[in-house]
C-alpha cells in the first residue's frame, strides 16, 4: 500500500514537468508550460519502494488549453536502466532526495499498469492512502491480456502518445505495444478490434466540469 505524505517536494512536480514537458514530442505548447493539475491516479508497487502516479495536468499557455498524461516514478536511488526517462529530482520533506522519472520509462509502472489491465491490481485514489479509485475503468477485449509480460523495451514518443514495447520474460516469445496517451481527450475509447485491453479514467476541465476518457491501451498479442 503507498502512503501519501502531507509534506513538501522541492523543486514541486509542476515545476519539474514545466521545464521537462516542452522537450517532448507530443507538448502542443508554444512557449512555458502554465501548468495545473487535473486529476490522475496511482498504483501501488508490490514492493513498497517506488510511488507509481499517472498525473493529469492543463497547460494553459497557448491559445486553448491542452490536458496531458504524465505517468512518473518516485524512486530513493537513480535507476540506470531509465536514464533517458530522468525527468528531475527534488527533496521530499519526508523520504529525502527523489529521482523522479516518466514512468513509459521505468520497469515498475510499466509492469503494474499490465497488472491493472490483467485485472490482478486496482487503481488507487490520487490523494489518499489505501484507498481505490472507483472511477478508473479497466476495458478487456479480444482474448484479454496475456500473464507474464514485461517491460519496458523500446519507448517511442509520437504527436499524442509514448509507445512501449512489452514482451514475455522468454527472450524469443512475442511481444505487443502499450500506448501510454498523452494528449488526453475525452469521450469513449473507439472500437478497435486489435486491443488486448485499456484503462479509461477521469479529470477535471479548467471550467471544472468532470472529463473521462482513454490512458492506455494494450495491442492485441501477436506471435
Amino acid at each position: 500500500m503507498a502512503v501519501i505524505h502531507r509534506t513538501t517536494m522541492s523543486p514541486g512536480k509542476l515545476e519539474l514537468l514545466a521545464a521537462w514537458m516542452p522537450s517532448k514530442p507530443w507538448y502542443r505548447g508554444g512557449g512555458a508550460p502554465l501548468l495545473t493539475k487535473a486529476g490522475g491516479f496511482r498504483l501501488d508497487d508490490p514492493e513498497g519502494e517506488v510511488g507509481i502516479e499517472f498525473m493529469v495536468v492543463t497547460d494553459t499557455s497557448g491559445d486553448s488549453p491542452v490536458t496531458y498524461q504524465v505517468p512518473m516514478t518516485y524512486r530513493g536511488a537513480p535507476l540506470a536502466s531509465a536514464a533517458d526517462g530522468l525527468i528531475g529530482t527534488s527533496e521530499h520533506g519526508v523520504l529525502g532526495r527523489r529521482w523522479i522519472y516518466d514512468g513509459a520509462h521505468d520497469v515498475v509502472l510499466v509492469e503494474q499498469l499490465l497488472a491493472l489491465l490483467a485485472g490482478r491490481t486496482t487503481a488507487q485514489d490520487q490523494n489518499a492512502s489505501d484507498a481505490p479509485d472507483p472511477t478508473v475503468e479497466v476495458r478487456t477485449e479480444g482474448a484479454g491480456v496475456p500473464q507474464g509480460l514485461t517491460g519496458p523495451g523500446a519507448v517511442t514518443e509520437t504527436a499524442d502518445a509514448s509507445l512501449v514495447t512489452v514482451g514475455p520474460a522468454a527472450q524469443d516469445g512475442p511481444v505487443s505495444t502499450l500506448t501510454l496517451c498523452r494528449v488526453l481527450r475525452p469521450g469513449p475509447a473507439p472500437e478497435d478490434v486489435g486491443s488486448a485491453g485499456r484503462v479509461l479514467a477521469g479529470w477535471s476541465a479548467p471550467d471544472g466540469a468532470r472529463q473521462h476518457g482513454p490512458f492506455a491501451r494494450l495491442a492485441a498479442f501477436e506471435r
